[in-house]
């Protein structure tokens, strides 16, 4: 998927990982890369930090989140910034999709 242009969403296999998320990388390069999480309620995206810039869009769904401390629900339409080595994590309330854009790439989505 590195560097392809044209991604169908059909075609990519769900990656399940823990229970209740589901993970397609979409596409990347070297700098950038994006990455939908699919969720059903109940499931939960761990605390973690790494080092890289993540902006998630919130597709659909509400979902409780933490960024350094700091709780907010969010719905349909937001956003989160969340800046390198910064904590964060989610906990889905409704079923719902989230879009990851990171820089640079994740290079453990990929080598897992």
């Amino acid at each position: 998927m590195k560097n392809q242009r044209w991604v169908v969403h059909d075609e990519l296999a769900p990656e399940e990982t823990s229970a209740g998320v589901f993970r397609r990388i979409l596409t990347y390069t070297d700098d950038v890369m994006a990455v939908e999480n699919t969720f059903v309620k109940g499931g939960v995206g761990a605390l973690h930090h790494h080092p890289h810039t993540q902006i998630t869009y919130v597709v659909s769904g509400a979902f409780e989140f933490e960024i350094d401390g700091e709780k907010h629900i969010v719905r349909a339409g937001d956003a989160m910034l969340k800046t390198d080595g910064v904590e964060h994590g989610c906990v889905c309330l409704e079923d719902g999709i989230l879009l990851d854009i990171f820089s640079p790439m994740r290079e453990d989505f990929v080598n897992d």
